[in-house]
């Protein structure tokens, strides 16, 4: 199995709990991931958890570390994950991952050339400014560059929005990323593995996240698939 790094973006939609949540998940799965955060995603962070994401200068094992922090805080705790949560328990032998993170125009970034491998890139969640740039070519940052890398060496680019209702221009948007190769998956979780909590619906969307850039999980029980299964 392929172990190239994995790229995540953070831009300033809201749903920070799906990033963060995200990124724990990839830690505990061993995987290399490289980050970049808008300026507006720091803003929502705070609103919605009540926690900043650590400074853009800190190092690996701080940033390593923060997912499963910030999933211990008292936000995090009332949308019911556990301590550690459910399903992103490390793998009995397998190594932790790391976290880097790129600062937004920071064009010197390996994820800024097709040369540099990648298993996959996910903007989580995905700003309509952001899908915007990305639709029209607009390489005005590194979010939008790596983004228009991915697309260009086709490999596996999903775009998490989070808005409603959506304009006509958001949609046609949309459409023309989809045509050009990305994955545009809406932060709309299904109801049919009976959620108990925030944190199980939370759980569906980056579970779906980690099946197209084909990583093994267990964070919800699958239609068709019974308990003993999902376990």
């Amino acid at each position: 199995m392929s172990q190239n790094p994995i790229v995540v973006a953070v831009t300033g939609a809201s749903g920070s709990i799906y990033a963060v949540r995200l990124l724990q998940v990839l830690v505990n799965a061993g995987r290399q991931t490289h980050v970049i955060i808008s300026g507006a995603a720091r803003q929502v962070i705070l609103r919605e958890l009540s926690l900043p994401f650590p400074q853009g200068d800190a190092g690996t094992d701080v940033w390593s570390a923060f997912p499963s922090e910030a999933l211990q805080s008292s936000t995090a705790r009332s949308f019911g994950f556990a301590v550690p949560p459910v399903g992103g328990q490390q793998a009995v032998g397998r190594s932790v991952g790391s976290i880097r993170v790129w600062g937004l125009n920071d064009y010197s970034a390996g994820i800024a050339s097709g040369s540099f491998l990648t298993d996959g890139m996910v903007i989580c969640p995905c700003s309509m400014g952001t899908l915007s740039a990305i639709a029209t070519g607009a390489s005005t940052n590194l979010i939008h560059r790596a983004a228009d890398v991915h697309l260009k060496e086709r490999r596996p680019l999903v775009l998490l929005p989070r808005e409603t209702p959506l304009s006509l221009i958001q949609l046609e948007n949309m459409t023309r990323i989809c045509q050009a190769g990305a994955t545009v998956m809406p932060a709309m979780p299904g109801f049919y593995h009976q959620p108990q909590c925030v944190a199980d619906l939370v759980d569906f969307i980056v579970g779906r996240i980690c099946d197209h850039l084909r990583i093994p999980h267990h964070l919800f029980q699958r239609w068709g698939e019974t308990e003993t299964e999902a376990e």
